[in-house]
């Protein structure tokens, strides 16, 4: 089958593609309806077939009252036995409707005296609702409701009715009705439709027709599975999930293929600079650190650019494998940028890299956002003619103003904080000489391999899967803050036994403001409290020198307790201390529990985490803090985190635009994966057009992230 544009097809005479007929077109659609529909990415008729009901209802028969449960979604058919106004708190109207069966109660707060003559004893009612639990038995609340004369057939629908995701203003009935004409077209003109499957690929998959699968979905036939379909295993439903799991990994792949036809510096290792450091330091390298910096040596050294993720948990040793990259970099005569989200992070790398660098004679330079006036611009010089050869900051340096003079290598760390469009433009900084910097990504956010299968399909994976020995398991207890005093005991026995001790406050994640409030208010108690105890306050509203100073005292001994906001969450390595108090941590997800809970146990010492609650606990912060508890591996936390909240929440991309599904779950759908990969393979190499046409009608507009 050869594809055609759309204005080929309407000079020919036939029906253009529906992707190329607007929605304003179908009738019932103005220019306000299509705005609305605007909002949810719809301006096609092909987009109308693309947005999938969410869940369905049964009004295609009759439900003998007698065979209703509680949160049964029913049709039956009844006559009114009575009906009555009773008054109380809320004034309401009560019918008692029979069948042959049984009785059922509807109950009605808002209704006016039409709707009482309509309701009437004698009246034989066709009702659609939700059974529910009654104080004398099951009821429906409101249900929709049509008189029906004794003889009529009651009017029952030929398929399943379909619920569909909406915004205001764009009712069940607009939706069905902008279907109706969709799929009447697509049945008078299956070719105006495209499918991008071959035909051998639907036989080896054993996927039905795109037509078919959409229309089953939009109409399903009264005896289709419903547990089925809200499970989303239905084979249409699989149908359509494979091909946009397929479409999102295309996208990466080819993202991947133009990255990799650029050009890169050659970085090659000299080692002079990496011997040094590494004889420098107080400890030796795991194997799994050694490995990783040998593919990371290997990659810097092509003339292509490198695009690696690499993952550990917290603690593995991510940062000094990112130092051997920087001397192999530096000894090739490029500059290095280290990107870090928070100030507090960038620091704490400042501090690292400082150390390490400075003895070796090399410059390190700091940027942030904060910098002002002269000293901003002595840097921006310094950074432009090549003055110092790593500049330490955060999203200040991808803003406009800073110019390197070679930047050969871009590290990203916790990179999953920043927007597309930021790294973007960090990597463009150095695309001088015609060549792009190689990039080295950092996340001790573990990510489970399903979802970097299909989130990072344009990077290489390394894992440093080894802890540097001498490390203590953490034990992680959770407590009511009714419990306080006891905390504040045990934080006192932790001190006076010689260890340190963090308090973390996360009263309210989103505001920074009332986060320092609670830190203050925390530090003030525990002062009065531990009056024989040195206590210090860090938080995101103090100056880097102020918080320098509270963070040098606690890691060199001066401060027996830190009470710090969740900045602290990558912070400084201080192996003394061996208790961490997490105030609120029904607030946090796992992956930042875990990060916390990270800085204790870096010593030999028995390390313990208190996560001190306050009742009532919800569900779902129930099952994070049971999950903490019981778990130090970061990679299974963070599998439990994914199916918690999503991937959009675990990646930090649910503002971004990045990995928005309509229909798959990257976690119920896992076991595609590895055929979706498979098929990228096949579709990218036998049929690039159908590939590239696949990733428009999925991802539409948000094609352009996938150019970052």
């Amino acid at each position: 089958m050869e594809f055609m544009a759309g204005s080929e097809l309407a000079h020919r005479g036939a029906t253009p593609l529906l992707e190329k007929i607007l929605v304003s077109g179908l009738k019932g659609v103005g220019p306000r309806s299509a705005g609305k529909l605007a909002k949810l990415g719809i301006e096609t008729v092909q987009d109308v077939l693309f947005h999938l009901p969410v869940r369905y209802q049964d009004r295609t028969r009759v439900v003998p009252i007698a065979d209703l449960l509680p949160r049964d979604q029913a049709v039956v058919l009844g006559r009114v036995e009575s009906a009555q106004v009773r008054m109380g708190r809320r004034r309401s109207l009560l019918v008692h409707l029979e069948d042959a069966t049984g009785s059922l109660l509807l109950r009605f707060f808002h209704f006016n005296s039409a709707q009482q003559r309509n309701l009437a004893p004698g009246s034989l009612l066709r009702c659609y609702g939700e059974a529910r639990s009654g104080p004398t038995g099951l009821e429906m609340i409101h249900p929709e409701y049509r008189r029906v004369s004794d003889g009529e057939e009651p009017a029952l629908e030929p398929s399943l009715t379909p619920v569909y995701p909406s915004t205001e203003g764009v009712s069940q009935h607009a939706w069905r009705n902008l279907t109706d004409q969709a799929l009447a077209l697509l049945d008078r003109h299956p070719d105006c439709l495209r499918e991008l499957f071959t035909d051998e690929l639907l036989r080896s998959l054993r996927f039905s027709p795109l037509a078919a699968a959409l229309t089953y979905l939009h109409r399903p036939p009264p005896d289709a599975p419903l547990a089925q379909l809200a499970e989303g295993t239905h084979p249409a439903q699989r149908r359509l999930i494979f091909e946009e799991l397929l479409a999102h990994q295309v996208s990466l792949r080819q993202l991947r293929l133009r990255h990799r036809r650029l050009p890169a510096p050659v970085l090659a290792p000299v080692g002079a600079l990496s011997q040094k450091l590494l004889q420098s330091l107080p400890f030796q390298l795991t194997g799994a650190q050694r490995r990783v910096a040998a593919e990371i040596e290997r990659e810097l050294a092509a003339p292509r650019p490198m695009l690696r993720l690499v993952q550990g948990d917290v603690g593995s040793g991510k940062t000094i494998v990112a130092a051997l990259a920087v001397m192999q970099a530096v000894e090739a005569g490029y500059q290095v940028a280290l990107m870090a989200p928070t100030e507090l992070l960038a620091e704490q790398h400042l501090s690292n890299f400082r150390g390490w660098l400075r003895p070796l004679g090399l410059q390190v330079a700091w940027l942030t956002g904060r910098q002002k006036g002269r000293s901003r611009g002595e840097t921006l010089a310094a950074i432009a003619r090549g003055a110092c050869q790593l500049v330490v900051g955060t999203h200040a340096l991808f803003q406009a103003g800073v110019e390197f003079a070679s930047l050969g290598l871009v590290i990203v760390d916790e990179q999953h904080r920043f927007g597309v469009h930021q790294r973007l433009a960090m990597r463009e900084k150095g695309r001088a000489k015609g060549r792009i910097p190689h990039q080295l990504i950092m996340t001790a956010t573990p990510i489970p391999r399903t979802l970097a299968m299909t989130a990072y399909a344009d990077l290489d994976l390394s894992v440093i899967d080894e802890l540097p020995p001498g490390r203590s398991p953490v034990t992680t207890v959770v407590v009511p803050d009714t419990r306080r005093d006891e905390v504040i005991a045990r934080v006192l026995q932790a001190c006076r036994s010689g260890r340190q001790v963090y308090w973390v406050c996360t009263l309210i994640e989103e505001s920074e403001t009332l986060q320092c409030q609670a830190a203050e208010n925390a530090a003030r108690v525990l002062e009065q409290r531990l009056a024989d105890c040195a206590v210090g306050l860090v938080h995101g509203r103090m100056t880097v020198e102020q918080r320098h100073e509270v963070m040098a005292g606690f890691k060199h001994g001066a401060l027996d307790v830190l009470v710090a906001t969740t900045v602290v969450e990558v912070g400084v390595d201080v192996p003394n201390a061996s208790l961490m108090v997490i105030e609120n941590p029904e607030r946090l997800g796992l992956a930042q529990l875990h990060q916390l809970r990270g800085r204790v146990g870096r010593g030999a010492t028995q390390s313990h985490c208190v996560l001190m609650y306050h009742a009532p606990l919800a569900e779902g912060s129930r099952q994070r803090l049971a999950v903490i508890r019981s778990s130090s591996n970061g990679f299974a936390i963070a599998q439990k985190d994914l199916e918690l909240r999503g991937p959009g929440e675990v990646l930090g991309t649910r503002q971004t635009g990045e990995l928005r599904f309509r229909v798959a779950d990257v976690v119920r759908d896992a076991p595609l994966l590895a055929e979706v990969r498979q098929t990228a393979d096949l579709l990218l190499s036998e049929h690039p057009r159908r590939a590239e046409l696949m990733v428009r009608r999925w991802l539409g507009a948000r094609i352009d992230y996938a150019r970052v």
